[in-house]
Parts: structure tokens; sequence; C-alpha cells
């Protein structure tokens, strides 16, 4: 996989038909956003000023409301488990990993942490918590096609599109590494609506049924849900899940901001920011950049850290295409800030399972808080290491 990815990044960065294959599949998922931007118009019109949704809650959370049902839909009449089945089977055997975890990998790639888990809700359910928690892991690394947009009036479109493609790769690696998890070839499934594994899996309960006396009962398949009830269990689903994100994220955003408050009244200069920093500094320096670039890196590092993206992004949109950077500080940063891996994305994450698992595997996701986050970062450090071996 390490060899793949370093091949992947020197295509991405050298030729333009690489870019414009990622530019274009992102295009697509944010038309489906696009989609759902008009029933929120409809319903908050004043969210929705010059159809720009005004808050995190409009852009990131209610295209869930149209995503998830679409998706269940799809999972409903058997379409999505053979998208899954049939690119989960070629990506695990170019990574070696799960089928559904490699097509989990590009599917948040795309949707994005919590569109990508919520319409994942049935296979995450059938799967072990150990797997969860590889995909809790692997949704610290993601982005969302919706704010590829926006990204790129910030930073340079070329170094956003390239890092989107290298954090599936990393992902995979890292999580094997964090996390490893030997599945058995008969739960190296996808789940269909029936409770079922995929057709071939399925067509065992007939070869089953010679091991059962003459005249014993065959196990019935479990009863479909009827079409416009699973419909409404799935918009009533998405809702509730919507609820819960929110909960999260003001719950992690607010203690991250009182922990810096308690911080500056030890010293008005210390936060979570700063110390984060300085452990992140002797990393920053691994990547190549001069001592007095790899501080100010590891800075950028640590508020991307506690707050968001956006802010390091917000700080820098202004010099990132001038002299002020060389194009080797340029290419780290960049991808080293195109993910959701923060504090606030934890709460999301965690928000998201608990309105689609049961507690057991909720617990066990809580109980590798840290490695989530210690994940988002590797991944984005060696995102940006590989490409920043290329970009000088």
């Amino acid at each position: 996989m390490v060899v793949f990815n370093l091949v992947l990044a020197w295509f991405l960065t050298s030729f333009s038909i690489g870019r414009d294959i990622v530019a274009g599949a992102a295009a697509g998922f944010n038309a489906l956003v696009e989609v759902s931007f008009e029933g929120i118009k409809f319903a908050l019109p004043n969210w929705m000023p010059d159809n720009q949704p005004i808050n995190f809650v409009a852009a990131a959370l209610l295209p869930i409301l149209m995503i998830v049902p679409m998706f269940d839909i799809l999972t409903y009449i058997g379409v999505l488990p053979w998208i899954i089945k049939w690119i989960g089977f070629g990506l695990s055997k170019l990574t070696g990993q799960p089928k559904f975890e490699s097509f989990f990998a590009v599917e948040m790639m795309f949707l994005g942490n919590t569109e990508a888990l919520a319409i994942s809700g049935l296979q995450l359910r059938q799967m072990s918590a150990k797997r969860n928690v590889t995909l809790a892991m692997m949704s610290m690394s993601c982005i969302t096609a919706s704010i590829l947009g926006a990204y790129t009036q910030m930073m340079p479109a070329d170094l956003i599109l390239t890092a989107v493609p290298i954090n599936i790769i990393n992902a995979l690696i890292v999580t094997s590494m964090l996390n490893p998890v030997k599945v058995a070839p008969e739960d190296d499934v996808i789940v269909t609506m029936g409770g079922s594994a995929q057709n071939e899996a399925e067509a065992n309960i007939e070869e089953n049924a010679k091991r059962f006396a003459p005249g014993a009962e065959m196990p019935a398949k479990p009863a479909r849900e009827p079409f416009f009830s699973f419909l409404g269990n799935s918009i009533l689903g998405s809702g509730k899940l919507i609820l819960i994100i929110v909960a999260n994220v003001i719950a992690f955003v607010s203690l991250a901001a009182l922990i810096n408050k308690l911080l500056g009244m030890i010293w008005s200069p210390l936060s979570l920011e700063s110390i984060l920093g300085v452990f992140l500094f002797p990393f920053a320096w691994l990547t190549g950049l001069p001592v007095h670039d790899a501080f100010k890196f590891a800075q950028y590092m640590g508020m991307k850290l506690v707050t968001n993206e956006f802010v390091v992004m917000g700080m820098v949109k202004d010099t990132i295409r001038t002299a002020a950077f060389s194009n080797h500080y340029r290419a780290v940063l960049t991808v080293f800030i195109t993910s959701f891996a923060n504090f606030s994305t934890l709460g999301m994450i965690i928000g998201c399972f608990k309105g689609l698992v049961d507690d057991e595997k909720n617990n066990e996701i809580s109980r590798n808080v840290g490695y989530m986050l210690l994940s988002g970062v590797l991944v984005s450090l060696l995102s940006a290491a590989t490409v920043g071996l290329f970009v000088w």
C-alpha cells in the first residue's frame, strides 16, 4: 500500500488527468448535496440565503435527511450492496483489507464521515465491535464533497484534490497498524436488507439444508419490511442522527474552549493549540521543513486539531499562494489540513455511532477515542509527507 500511495502521489502531483478524475467524482457528489439543499431551502429559507447554507448544520448535517434515505433505498433494492461487493473486492485485493473497509475508505472520501457512516448502519450493526473501531478511526481522515469548493477558494485547488485520494490509502495503512483485525472469509461480506450477507452467502441456506434431517423445517429468511414503512423509519432515523451529532459537537467544542479558558488563567499564552504545537514540532520538522517553518507548521497543526481546518485556512488564505510559503511548505500544510481530524469530529463520530449501533460497540469506540485522534493525526502527517516528497 505504501508503494501504491507513493505512485499515486507522483501521478496526482505530476499529471493533470489524475486531478481531473478526482474533481469529476467530487462534482457528482456535490451535485447530490445541492439537490438536498432544495428541501432545506423550502423548509428553512432563512438558512439558505442565495441558495447557500449559512451554518454548519445546514451545510453538513441537514443534507443527511436526503442522502441517507436515498442510499437506504439503493440498499433496499440491492443496488448498493452489489456496488460495494465489487468495488470493495477490487480494493481489498489491492490493499489487502476487508471488502467493506476498502469501499468505506472511498465512500467517506466524498460523502464525509457522518454521511458515510449513516448510510452504512445496516453493515455496522452486523460487524464486530473491533471493526467498528476501525471505521471510526478511518472517519477521522475524510472530507465532504460539498465543501471541496470552499476549500479550493482558500487553498491551492490542485493540492486539495491531491490530498483527497492520498488520505484514503493512508487511512487504511494507519488503521491496519493501530487496530489490526483478522477478518475470516465468512465474515468478509456485505449485508443486505434481508439481514443476510451477499448473494453467494445466502445461497448457503440451500446448501445447509442437506445437514437437516428429512422433514425438518428450513430456517426462514427474515421478512422484508414494507417499502414505505422502511423509508419512513430511514427518514426518522436520519433526523435523530442529526440531533445526536449536533449535541456531541456542541459539547466537545465547548469543553475544548473551557480547557483553553482554564489554561489561559494559569498563563495567557497557554492553550491546547500551543501545547499540541510543541508536541507536534518533531513531526513537523520531519516533513523536511526548516526549523522556523516547522515550528509555525506545528502551531497550525495544533490549531487545526483544537478548532478545525477552516480556521487555519482563514489564517493563511491571503499568503498561501505567495512567496511567504515555499512550494514544499505550501504542499505539506495544505495536505495536512485537508481532513476533518479535530476534537469536534470526535464528537460527531461518537454521536453518529450512538444513533446507529448498540451499547457494546459504542463502549468499544469510546474506549478508543485516543486512537481515533492519533489515527487522524498520523494519516494527515503521512499524507503531507508523501505529497511533500514530490513538491519542492
